[in-house]
């Protein structure tokens, strides 16, 4: 029986603990323990975990390292074989984490795997996070099986078989932690967003498979910490998309980026600009700014990922999901 911890990231998020932590501590199965790692809370998150949550171990970092930095100071505090990310704004139904150990254990080459995410809020629809997995486009655009751009899809069982994605969500990611550890956990100097998207594609290429098994399902608020098109956000997707693509794409895949993405980031920031959020546009230029300093930082990953490189990577879509989105193409269908 591997050991298995459930880590919470927590960050002055007492609200949502109050509300999910209860499904959590119920649907663990016997023997799994559950952690809380505060990211530097200012709220009443502690005081929380210390009177209505006893049996919940607490590991106190001393500021907030962001969703990456965070979870990976925690986990260095942590003794687990496998890890359990799940963000604290997601309910755990009875049954959902069995599925995912399983999988793990018929499947010694899955790094990762993940549930089905549903809204908590509507419940006939997928949750835009993460769906029922992830993939991406050429140009770097992430898509789900259910949900494509803005379009979330409703759950009909269509997505409904088990399979090797892309990637899965942060949301809800159950992992090996010894492939955490020797990949290095996330990238740091991400601080939020991407960060997931980055190791699933880090561990393909170290010869290792992402899997999504939709038998298993949670349900996630989403949006608890940086709101939907947030100035934050959209510096956070583009600055670290970006990087992703700089460090772990082919030689072809890093050409075509780096003609077609400029273009394409400018037309984004002059829609925000249109639409008046000025703050929005001034985020995509300060991404692109902060991408550029990074450079001689990245080319130093790039060099240890393409050294340690064993497979090549799948499930990209060879193609753009904008213009095919543009083209009437909404739902995931028979894209992949």
């Amino acid at each position: 029986m591997p050991d298995v911890k459930i880590v919470i990231l927590n960050w002055n998020g007492e609200a949502h603990l109050r509300r999910f932590l209860p499904s959590v501590v119920a649907a663990a199965p016997a023997g799994v323990g559950i952690v809380v790692a505060d990211n530097g809370s200012t709220d009443g998150s502690l005081e929380l975990l210390a009177s209505e949550f006893p049996t919940v171990h607490v590991v106190r970092l001393d500021t907030n390292y962001g969703f990456a930095g965070g979870y990976n100071r925690a986990l260095e505090q942590i003794e687990a074989d496998i890890f359990v990310l799940l963000n604290s704004d997601v309910e755990t139904p009875a049954g959902w984490l069995e599925p995912l150990l399983e999988c793990l254990e018929r499947n010694p080459d899955v790094a990762v795997v993940s549930p089905k995410l549903i809204s908590f809020l509507e419940r006939e629809k997928f949750e835009y996070a993460g769906a029922s997995g992830g993939f991406i486009d050429f140009l770097g655009y992430p898509f789900c099986r259910g949900r494509i751009l803005r379009t979330v899809e409703e759950d009909r069982g269509q997505y409904d078989d088990e399979r090797d994605v892309f990637w899965v969500s942060g949301a809800a990611f159950c992992c090996r932690a010894g492939v955490f550890r020797a990949l290095g956990g996330f990238d740091g100097d991400f601080f939020a967003h991407m960060e997931e998207i980055d190791l699933c594609w880090r561990m393909q290429l170290a010869g290792y498979r992402v899997r999504v098994v939709p038998v298993s399902r949670v349900f996630h608020l989403g949006g608890g910490t940086l709101q939907t098109d947030s100035p934050s956000k959209v510096f956070y997707n583009h600055r670290n998309n970006l990087a992703m693509l700089y460090k772990c794409s082919s030689s072809g895949q890093r050409l075509l980026v780096a003609v077609m993405r400029p273009a394409l980031d400018l037309l984004a920031a002059l829609s925000y600009l249109v639409q008046g959020r000025t703050d929005n546009f001034r985020a995509v230029f300060r991404a692109w700014r902060d991408f550029f300093r990074w450079h001689p930082a990245l080319a130093e990953k790039r060099r240890t990922i393409r050294a340690a490189r064993k497979a090549p990577v799948r499930h990209v879509y060879f193609g753009s999901i904008v213009l095919r989105y543009l083209l009437g193409q909404r739902t995931f269908g028979r894209l992949m």
